[in-house]
């Protein structure tokens, strides 16, 4: 039986407000390399772009696959496409006018790069849009947006899903808001990603780990689930084992 492990990004294997050594923990490198050179699989599982995660993993961590803006596009270790889905530009544009460019901080994820309204310090590759209409070319896999509290995250992502619900799927990452095409979420992408990869390795065990609501889908759908003191009481509740960090829950993974 193959195991796969499935890892949230921020708050879980990556704090990007830590102090720059501590951004990407040494210790967390070095257990999944472990954990990988076992022959076991391990991978990312976000609401963050590919374009949003290169920058920060390369040379270090080698992912063996990549679930990204909540299930929309997935692809290998050579960043090959595996499955991915759009959101529909008109209701992409929608949302846009709904709440203005000009009052939030808007993220577009448009085939794994990153498309914003505003320049920003950013040390990877993105585009400065206008809206929809200028986009680079292809699916826009997921809109995001930034708000400025947790209770105007949770009434937003309630409002999108009740307008737009037909069409998308809108998740609360803190005060992030994370909408992806309907149907998708974490869950449902690892479970299309264990099917997937039940082709060439037969049966799949899969391990998830997250910490916030919007990872409440990948735990889940996880035949093992981890999480963390620090998460909030709806996602411990939902987790298998509560660990203290990431080398934790893979150790717990390899002796299982």
């Amino acid at each position: 039986m193959k195991k796969v492990f499935a890892s949230d990004f921020d708050g879980t294997m990556y704090f990007y407000l830590a102090e720059e050594e501590r951004k990407l923990p040494p210790e967390n490198v070095e257990m999944i390399r472990e954990y990988q050179e076992a022959g076991n699989l391990f991978g990312l599982c976000t609401g963050r772009q590919v374009g949003g995660l290169t920058p920060f993993i390369g040379g270090k961590v080698f992912p063996d696959f990549y679930i990204t803006s909540s299930g929309a596009n997935i692809v290998d270790r050579e960043l090959k496409e595996i499955r991915k889905k759009g959101v529909d530009p008109f209701v992409a544009d929608a949302i846009l006018k709904k709440y203005g460019v000009e009052n939030y901080r808007f993220t577009l994820d448009v085939e794994g790069e990153i498309c914003v309204f505003k320049e920003m310090d950013y040390p990877g590759k993105y585009y400065v849009v206008t809206g929809v209409d200028d986009l680079p070319p292809g699916l826009i896999h997921q809109v995001s947006i930034h708000t400025e509290s947790l209770e105007e995250a949770a009434r937003m992502s309630a409002e999108i899903n009740e307008e737009f619900g037909d069409s998308v799927n809108a998740f609360q990452n803190v005060v992030e808001i994370d909408i992806a095409p309907k149907g998708c979420s974490k869950g449902e992408g690892v479970l299309f990603l264990k099917e997937f990869m039940r082709k060439t390795y037969g049966d799949i065990r899969l391990y998830g780990i997250g910490d916030s609501i919007n990872d409440l889908p990948l735990l889940d759908a996880s035949d093992v689930s981890y999480t963390f003191p620090y998460a909030p009481e709806v996602v411990q509740e939902h987790a298998t084992k509560v660990v203290e960090t990431i080398v934790d829950a893979l150790r717990d993974s390899m002796d299982e």
